[in-house]
Protein backbone atom coordinates (compact mmCIF):
# COMPACT_ATOMS: atom_id res chain seq x y z
CA UNK A 1 0.00 0.00 0.00
CA UNK A 2 1.23 3.27 -1.01
CA UNK A 3 1.90 6.20 1.34
CA UNK A 4 -1.19 8.17 -0.19
CA UNK A 5 -3.52 5.18 0.55
CA UNK A 6 -2.08 4.43 3.95
CA UNK A 7 -2.94 8.54 4.78
CA UNK A 8 -6.09 8.34 3.36
CA UNK A 9 -7.25 5.18 5.18
CA UNK A 10 -5.87 7.12 8.51
CA UNK A 11 -7.61 9.95 8.37
CA UNK A 12 -11.41 7.98 7.74
CA UNK A 13 -10.13 5.99 10.93
CA UNK A 14 -9.63 9.36 13.14
CA UNK A 15 -12.95 10.32 11.98
CA UNK A 16 -14.77 6.95 12.07
CA UNK A 17 -13.92 7.86 16.14
CA UNK A 18 -17.83 8.49 17.40
CA UNK A 19 -16.43 11.38 19.46
CA UNK A 20 -13.83 12.68 16.45
CA UNK A 21 -16.73 12.05 14.34
CA UNK A 22 -19.12 14.81 16.14
CA UNK A 23 -16.39 17.46 16.54
CA UNK A 24 -15.29 17.07 13.04
CA UNK A 25 -18.93 17.65 11.51
CA UNK A 26 -19.68 20.24 13.68
CA UNK A 27 -16.36 22.42 12.47
CA UNK A 28 -17.21 21.02 8.79
CA UNK A 29 -21.43 22.43 9.16
CA UNK A 30 -20.04 25.64 10.76
CA UNK A 31 -19.23 27.42 8.34
CA UNK A 32 -16.23 29.64 9.57
CA UNK A 33 -12.64 28.33 11.88
CA UNK A 34 -13.93 27.62 15.31
CA UNK A 35 -11.93 27.52 18.85
CA UNK A 36 -11.66 24.68 20.85
CA UNK A 37 -14.48 26.46 23.62
CA UNK A 38 -16.77 26.38 20.63
CA UNK A 39 -16.05 23.07 19.76
CA UNK A 40 -16.24 21.54 22.86
CA UNK A 41 -19.59 23.39 23.64
CA UNK A 42 -21.25 22.40 20.68
CA UNK A 43 -20.45 18.59 21.13
CA UNK A 44 -20.92 18.39 25.16
CA UNK A 45 -17.06 17.54 26.65
CA UNK A 46 -14.78 19.14 28.25
CA UNK A 47 -12.38 21.47 26.45
CA UNK A 48 -9.26 19.36 27.00
CA UNK A 49 -11.04 16.38 25.77
CA UNK A 50 -12.17 18.00 22.65
CA UNK A 51 -8.63 19.68 22.09
CA UNK A 52 -6.90 16.46 22.28
CA UNK A 53 -9.83 14.99 19.28
CA UNK A 54 -9.42 18.22 17.31
CA UNK A 55 -5.56 18.05 16.88
CA UNK A 56 -5.65 14.48 16.05
CA UNK A 57 -7.89 15.44 13.20
CA UNK A 58 -5.69 18.29 12.41
CA UNK A 59 -2.07 15.12 12.67
CA UNK A 60 -3.97 13.01 10.47
CA UNK A 61 -4.91 16.10 7.94
CA UNK A 62 -8.71 15.75 8.31
CA UNK A 63 -8.37 19.22 9.83
CA UNK A 64 -6.69 22.38 9.26
CA UNK A 65 -5.60 25.19 11.72
CA UNK A 66 -4.97 28.93 11.82
CA UNK A 67 -4.28 31.50 14.75
CA UNK A 68 -6.48 34.83 14.37
CA UNK A 69 -7.44 37.13 17.65
CA UNK A 70 -10.89 37.20 18.49
CA UNK A 71 -13.37 39.87 19.51
CA UNK A 72 -11.87 42.23 16.91
CA UNK A 73 -8.94 43.34 19.84
CA UNK A 74 -5.62 44.17 18.25
CA UNK A 75 -2.22 45.35 19.84
CA UNK A 76 -1.01 45.01 23.03
CA UNK A 77 -2.90 43.79 25.40
CA UNK A 78 -5.31 42.13 23.14
CA UNK A 79 -4.00 38.82 24.14
CA UNK A 80 -2.53 35.58 22.15
CA UNK A 81 -4.11 34.37 19.06
CA UNK A 82 -6.18 32.22 19.20
CA UNK A 83 -5.93 28.71 17.87
CA UNK A 84 -9.26 27.74 15.33
CA UNK A 85 -9.64 25.30 13.39
CA UNK A 86 -11.45 24.33 9.94
CA UNK A 87 -11.79 21.65 7.36
CA UNK A 88 -9.09 20.46 5.41
CA UNK A 89 -9.10 21.75 2.28
CA UNK A 90 -8.80 17.88 0.84
CA UNK A 91 -11.33 15.78 0.32
CA UNK A 92 -11.45 12.75 2.43
CA UNK A 93 -12.14 9.23 0.48
CA UNK A 94 -10.69 6.18 0.14
CA UNK A 95 -11.34 2.11 -1.54
CA UNK A 96 -9.53 -0.77 -1.31
CA UNK A 97 -8.35 -1.93 -3.65
CA UNK A 98 -7.42 2.39 -4.71
CA UNK A 99 -9.04 3.73 -7.43
CA UNK A 100 -8.35 7.16 -8.79
CA UNK A 101 -11.14 8.66 -10.78
CA UNK A 102 -10.67 12.02 -10.12
CA UNK A 103 -7.31 11.39 -11.97
CA UNK A 104 -9.68 9.60 -14.82
CA UNK A 105 -12.33 13.15 -14.92
CA UNK A 106 -9.23 15.92 -14.98
CA UNK A 107 -7.66 13.78 -17.83
CA UNK A 108 -11.25 13.64 -19.37
CA UNK A 109 -12.11 17.34 -18.69
CA UNK A 110 -8.51 18.64 -19.71
CA UNK A 111 -9.16 17.00 -23.46
CA UNK A 112 -12.32 18.13 -23.89
CA UNK A 113 -11.67 21.74 -23.03
CA UNK A 114 -8.22 21.76 -25.51
CA UNK A 115 -10.17 19.61 -27.87
CA UNK A 116 -13.11 22.49 -28.13
CA UNK A 117 -9.96 25.25 -28.65
CA UNK A 118 -8.33 23.25 -31.30
CA UNK A 119 -10.96 21.37 -33.12
CA UNK A 120 -9.16 17.82 -32.83
CA UNK A 121 -10.69 14.85 -32.23
CA UNK A 122 -11.19 14.51 -28.24
CA UNK A 123 -10.16 10.94 -28.46
CA UNK A 124 -6.72 12.39 -29.80
CA UNK A 125 -6.83 15.11 -27.42
CA UNK A 126 -7.32 12.53 -24.87
CA UNK A 127 -4.32 10.29 -25.49
CA UNK A 128 -1.83 13.30 -25.90
CA UNK A 129 -3.26 14.59 -22.52
CA UNK A 130 -3.07 11.36 -20.77
CA UNK A 131 1.03 10.93 -22.15
CA UNK A 132 1.59 14.46 -20.30
CA UNK A 133 0.11 13.73 -17.61
CA UNK A 134 2.22 10.50 -17.54
CA UNK A 135 5.23 12.27 -17.49
CA UNK A 136 4.72 14.30 -15.03
CA UNK A 137 4.08 11.67 -12.71
CA UNK A 138 7.18 9.93 -14.01
CA UNK A 139 9.58 13.07 -13.82
CA UNK A 140 8.17 13.05 -10.45
CA UNK A 141 8.22 9.27 -9.30
CA UNK A 142 12.10 9.05 -10.82
CA UNK A 143 11.60 5.65 -11.92
CA UNK A 144 8.92 3.47 -13.43
CA UNK A 145 8.04 1.10 -10.56
CA UNK A 146 8.26 4.09 -8.38
CA UNK A 147 5.66 5.78 -10.50
CA UNK A 148 3.25 2.47 -10.80
CA UNK A 149 3.75 1.89 -7.17
CA UNK A 150 2.97 5.80 -6.15
CA UNK A 151 -0.21 5.67 -7.89
CA UNK A 152 -1.91 2.77 -6.93
CA UNK A 153 -1.23 0.46 -9.89
CA UNK A 154 0.30 -2.14 -7.78
CA UNK A 155 3.13 -3.44 -9.61
CA UNK A 156 4.41 -7.40 -9.06
CA UNK A 157 7.42 -8.94 -10.82
CA UNK A 158 6.14 -11.05 -13.50
CA UNK A 159 9.26 -13.33 -13.67
CA UNK A 160 10.48 -12.58 -16.64
CA UNK A 161 12.01 -8.66 -16.51
CA UNK A 162 8.68 -6.99 -16.57
CA UNK A 163 5.81 -6.13 -14.19
CA UNK A 164 2.31 -7.39 -14.37
CA UNK A 165 -0.22 -4.05 -12.71
CA UNK A 166 -2.49 -6.01 -10.32
CA UNK A 167 -4.58 -3.13 -10.17
CA UNK A 168 -6.98 -1.40 -12.45
CA UNK A 169 -7.38 2.81 -11.43
CA UNK A 170 -10.00 3.31 -13.51
CA UNK A 171 -12.15 -0.34 -12.90
CA UNK A 172 -15.60 0.91 -13.31
CA UNK A 173 -15.09 3.57 -15.99
CA UNK A 174 -12.83 0.65 -17.75
CA UNK A 175 -15.67 -1.65 -17.38
CA UNK A 176 -18.64 0.67 -18.74
CA UNK A 177 -16.21 2.07 -21.34
CA UNK A 178 -13.81 0.21 -22.49
CA UNK A 179 -12.07 1.41 -25.34
CA UNK A 180 -11.73 5.09 -24.17
CA UNK A 181 -11.18 4.59 -20.53
CA UNK A 182 -8.02 1.87 -21.62
CA UNK A 183 -6.66 4.20 -24.25
CA UNK A 184 -6.37 6.88 -22.02
CA UNK A 185 -4.60 4.62 -19.88
CA UNK A 186 -2.42 3.33 -21.79
CA UNK A 187 -1.27 6.76 -23.06
CA UNK A 188 -0.94 7.52 -19.35
CA UNK A 189 1.34 4.85 -18.44
CA UNK A 190 3.71 5.29 -21.62
CA UNK A 191 3.98 9.51 -20.62
CA UNK A 192 5.16 7.50 -17.35
CA UNK A 193 7.89 5.61 -18.83
CA UNK A 194 8.87 8.03 -20.96
CA UNK A 195 8.80 10.97 -18.11
CA UNK A 196 11.15 8.25 -15.72
CA UNK A 197 13.24 8.17 -18.46
CA UNK A 198 12.48 3.81 -18.42
CA UNK A 199 14.25 2.19 -21.36
CA UNK A 200 14.02 -1.04 -19.74
CA UNK A 201 10.17 -1.93 -20.81
CA UNK A 202 7.75 -2.35 -23.78
CA UNK A 203 4.32 -0.69 -22.21
CA UNK A 204 1.49 -2.79 -24.14
CA UNK A 205 -2.18 -3.02 -24.23
CA UNK A 206 -3.06 -6.40 -23.05
CA UNK A 207 -6.22 -6.89 -21.16
CA UNK A 208 -6.93 -9.67 -19.16
CA UNK A 209 -9.23 -10.07 -16.66
CA UNK A 210 -8.00 -9.43 -12.76
CA UNK A 211 -5.43 -7.25 -13.94
CA UNK A 212 -4.58 -3.91 -15.28
CA UNK A 213 -5.34 -3.52 -19.11
CA UNK A 214 -1.37 -2.39 -20.02
CA UNK A 215 1.35 -5.10 -19.42
CA UNK A 216 5.08 -3.61 -18.17
CA UNK A 217 6.98 -5.77 -20.29
CA UNK A 218 10.60 -6.31 -20.51
CA UNK A 219 12.30 -5.24 -23.62
CA UNK A 220 14.34 -7.80 -25.12
CA UNK A 221 18.12 -6.87 -25.74
CA UNK A 222 17.53 -6.56 -29.83
CA UNK A 223 15.32 -4.05 -29.88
Amino acid sequence: MNERMTARLSALAAVSDPLRRALFDFVRRSGTPVSRDDAAAAVGMPRSTAAFHLDRLVDEGALAVEFKRVGGKTGPGSGRPSKLYRPASAELSASVPERDYELAGELLAAAIEQADRSGEPVRQALTRVAVEAGRELGRRAGSLEAALDDTGYEPTDDGAGGMVLTNCLFHQLATSHTEVICHANLGLLQGVAEGAGDVEHDIRFSPADGRCCVQIAARSRAE
